[in-house]
């Protein structure tokens, strides 16, 4: 960007036209300038015309294009591509197919380009064209609904990984090698169970998904919810993980009379909860900073447990925190 005393842009314009209104010759003033004699005439000409607007830069694109795509074509092409989010190869075959319109690829693609909608994202910014309508539910009652899923996220090897050293490090290069050789650092995996009604949730972070594991960790979370009065558990709600299909999990439920309810295949939208959660499980705990040591991040668990369960204040709960939706009164129950 140049500045605005810089000798060709529209203020060094006018001082050359200036100079030929005093009366030296277009020849000379052009020669000092190092311009060409037309162009500094074309100048005094919109100057005497225009004034100071002619000095302006102006558009090098012609008054008329005969041989340019009709506007109507035009406006077609656009309500097709943002009603089919495809793109210009698609679309010529779509308006020779259903409008009997034969339009080129390139010609389509320089038309979305003009009309600022080449990208995918410059027709639905936010996406919400491509997602189904958003159907939030939210159960009457504690226990009436139980949200469970497992993140799996990656174990810190002791001494910190690259987080805390930096990538490239001696720690991290050191690190890399145990890989190589086959001793990798592995992962832990978080099961969850939160409450649908308060967003009362119960975290573990366990060595496996398995089967056993599961049911392990859902007759704690039952013994956990009973202790904040939630007695009864009528519904349980996962995805279709094997640890969930296993014969041992549902025997766990048996126990608990309690209903399971599985989520449609490739659809984590519908138990929604308990992945926002582990979003916030991930911003405010896994990687809210740098570790020294897979047991320092678990043995912060609890206290960001007990921060989101009886102090944490919750969107979705008018700012208050999910125990306040139980009949507990003892926040250290």
């Amino acid at each position: 960007m140049s500045h605005p005393n810089a000798p060709l842009t529209p203020e060094g314009r006018r001082r050359l036209c200036e100079r030929v209104d005093a009366g030296r010759a277009i020849c000379h003033v052009a020669a000092e300038a190092g311009i060409a004699r037309q162009t500094l005439g074309k100048w005094h000409s919109r100057w005497r015309e225009e004034g100071e607007a002619g000095l302006l830069d102006r558009s090098s694109r012609p008054d008329w294009s005969p041989r340019q795509t009709p506007v109507e074509v035009e406006d077609l092409i656009e309500q097709v591509r943002r009603e089919r989010k495809v793109g210009p190869v698609q679309l010529a075959g779509i308006l020779a197919d259903e409008h009997h319109l034969h339009v080129p690829s390139s010609t389509i693609s320089r038309v979305l380009e003009r009309r600022g909608i080449s990208r995918l994202r410059d027709v639905d910014v936010s996406g919400e064209d491509l997602r189904e309508p958003i159907h939030r539910y939210e159960w009457a009652h504690p226990g009436d609904l139980i949200h469970i899923d497992v993140k799996k996220i990656g174990r810190i090897p002791d001494g910190g990984g690259w987080r805390i050293h930096g990538r490239g490090s001696a720690q991290h290069h050191a690190n890399e090698s145990a890989k190589n050789a086959g001793a990798r650092a592995g992962y832990v995996y978080l099961h969850t169970a939160i409450d649908d009604h308060s967003r009362l949730a119960y975290t573990e972070e366990l060595l496996d998904e398995k089967g056993a594991t599961a049911a392990g960790f859902w007759a704690r979370a039952v013994k956990f919810f009973r202790r904040h009065h939630i007695r009864r558990i009528h519904r349980v709600l996962t995805d279709n993980g094997a640890c969930y299909r296993s014969f041992v999990f549902a025997a766990a439920l048996a126990t608990t009379t309690t209903r399971h309810k599985r989520t449609r295949p490739y659809r984590p939208q519908t138990n929604g909860k308990v992945e926002r959660y582990h979003r916030t499980l991930a911003r405010e705990w896994a990687y809210s900073r740098a570790w020294a040591s897979n047991q320092h991040r678990g043995d912060a668990l609890t206290a960001f447990l007990d921060r989101y369960n009886y102090r944490r204040p919750h969107t979705a709960l008018g700012g208050q925190p999910p125990i306040t939706r139980t009949t507990v009164t003892n926040l250290a129950a």
